[in-house]
């Protein structure tokens, strides 16, 4: 039986870069649902390779593969307290622990994203797993 290339066109590609990443990350967030997104206001998405040493050491990571994304600002109840200052809403998906997750299981780099994004939004704003997979179902 003669073998067959089932490379597709890996032969030649790259891993998504930054600006890849990015892409991914906002095309996800506006299929978000509508009443979803409203809970973060003005948010920012970044993509950085790693978290710095700060956020390891802060969280107690033992990695910094440990961590695909991050939500800082401001969840609902704090919205309307008089502090001057505020940085926006930002979500901040790492790239290399993204790319270790997706080299790891089987799944859609596409929904890998969207899946950071709905758990970094969901968790900052007191949602439970159970409502976070509704939205993920809504989503697919």
């Amino acid at each position: 039986m003669a073998r067959r290339n089932q490379t597709a066109d890996w032969g030649n590609r790259l891993s998504p870069a930054l600006a890849e990443i990015e892409s991914l990350a906002i095309e996800a967030y506006a299929h978000l649902p509508e009443h979803f997104r409203a809970l973060c206001g003005n948010i920012t998405i970044q993509i950085s390779e790693f978290p710095d040493d700060q956020i390891v050491e802060d969280m107690g990571l033992e990695s910094p593969f440990d961590l695909l994304g991050l939500f800082e600002g401001r969840g609902i109840g704090e919205r309307f307290s008089l502090q001057t200052g505020d940085q926006p809403n930002k979500i901040t998906i790492y790239r290399r622990a993204v790319l270790d997750y997706w080299a790891e299981y089987e799944e859609a780099l596409g929904d890998i994203v969207t899946h950071i994004l709905i758990h970094e939004i969901g968790h900052h704003f007191g949602m439970s797993d159970e409502d976070m997979e509704r939205i993920e179902a809504s989503v697919e």
